[in-house]
């Protein structure tokens, strides 16, 4: 992150003369090289997921090899090798390519890797991908593509790029790779249920990562360092759990309505259990307007010492979806017509078989503008409720939101933006 390196907001007057006009695309695939010859993968950002992506990287492939890591905080690097050690040989990551710090992104990329897995926090997804694609490296990015729109901008102009390079940008929306949930939204998509009429998707459940109380602050972090430690409660971070959690039914929403662009969103929401220093609100009630007079309503939580249910209702002319996990329709009766029998597939894994499969291949695989609308869709939701106003798609796009510089450092202070309350809050 230091001043000479991409900076998002270098690629913001490109974006915005067209980014109103982009609309949901089909998820395709981006040219990449035939060969057979041995792929480095390089991890950036060893947390569970990043751990997970590793893993699942080098169960998709007999011939790769885990080459480089990096992770803003060292002891994070350990950890993370410990769990990939089963890999026995696959792994093989000496000190020299072990990097910590703010900059440990570009050092793995610059160590002679030909595919990176992206799974630092979201805030920093934009810089990073930029990158990869200025290297040509191929990249999975685990979802969110960006916390802001300026950042979604960013990542849009990179990946036409990349399509112009001809390397891969694989995406995290995982339940796009469930077998099950592909088949059932296959269903709707089809027009076997008829029309959709609305959705209801929730994703309600406790606290993923607890933020440590800031008396465990250590007086000699920077704000910087602390908002990272405690990244989830921060939103120049995290993007708030609409977009860094949620976002997961925000995109089965899409998905259900053929990936168009949605009109607008109105919601709400609030910070009802959280006390501590951040400023992401714990959760949300967003609706979502599509044409031809379709609603989809979007239920968020993440509270303790209640109900969980993540669940996506698709309610269609000729009966109801529902997914993810329990994949099954059910006519206007509410009898159960059909469903899902086959083996079970984790879902993490057939991403990452696709991924380099494609790659062996030179197939063409860049999910690119599709990322970044799904994030955005997220975004629109999450504006929409923070302000307390009805926001369109148009006004998404005609921002600029940038949540916060691209050079902080650990050191630095940093004061991020109040915790937004409606009517007061003001979008953009």
């Amino acid at each position: 992150m230091n001043p000479d390196q991409q900076s998002r907001r270098k690629f913001l007057a490109a974006a915005g003369g067209t980014a109103a006009l982009v609309t949901f695309p089909n998820v395709v695939r981006a040219q990449g090289p035939e060969n057979n010859a041995k792929l480095k993968i390089g991890l950036i950002g060893c947390g569970g997921r990043g751990t997970g992506a590793a893993s699942q990287a080098l169960s998709a492939d007999p011939n790769v090899q885990l080459w480089a890591i990096g992770d803003a905080f060292e002891s994070q690097i350990g950890v993370a090798l410990n769990g990939l050690k089963k890999f026995g040989g696959k792994v093989d990551v000496p000190a020299e390519r072990q990097f910590s710090g703010l900059d440990a992104y570009q050092k793995v990329i610059d160590s002679g890797v030909d595919v990176v897995l992206l799974a630092s926090p979201p805030g920093f997804r934009p810089q990073h991908i930029r990158a990869a694609v200025d290297a040509g490296k191929h990249i999975f990015a685990e979802k969110p593509m960006a916390v802001d729109v300026a950042g979604l901008k960013s990542v849009l102009e990179s990946a036409k790029i990349a399509k112009a390079k001809g390397t891969t940008i694989q995406h995290g929306y995982c339940w796009r790779f469930s077998p099950n949930t592909r088949e059932g939204y296959g269903k709707v998509l089809s027009g076997e249920m008829g029309r959709v009429i609305s959705v209801y998707g929730t994703y309600q459940g406790g606290v993923p990562k607890p933020s440590t109380s800031i008396q465990d602050r250590n007086p000699a972090w920077g704000d910087v360092e602390w908002h990272l430690r405690n990244w989830m409660a921060h939103e120049w971070l995290s993007a708030g759990p609409l977009i860094e959690q949620h976002v997961h039914t925000v995109d089965k929403v899409a998905w259900a309505m053929g990936d168009v662009a949605p009109i607008a969103a109105r919601g709400s929401g609030g910070r009802a259990q959280r006390s501590d220093d951040g400023n992401v609100w714990d959760n949300y009630e967003v609706t979502y307007e599509y044409p031809n007079g379709v609603f989809a309503h979007v239920a968020g939580r993440q509270m303790r010492g209640t109900f969980s249910e993540v669940t996506d209702r698709v309610f269609c002319e000729k009966g109801t979806l529902e997914a993810p996990n329990r994949v099954l329709t059910k006519d206007p009766a509410g009898k159960t017509t059909w469903a899902y029998r086959g083996e079970p597939e984790n879902m993490y894994q057939v991403c990452h078989n696709e991924w380099f499969a494609a790659i062996r291949a030179g197939k063409e695989l860049n999910a690119g503008e599709f990322m970044v609308n799904s994030t955005m869709l997220g975004m629109l939701g999450r504006e929409a409720a923070h302000s307390g106003q009805r926001i369109t798609w148009e006004q998404m796009w005609a921002s600029n939101q940038d949540l916060a510089p691209d050079t902080l450092q650990m050191g630095d202070k940093f004061v991020e933006a109040p915790v937004p309350v409606p009517g007061v809050y003001k979008f953009g």
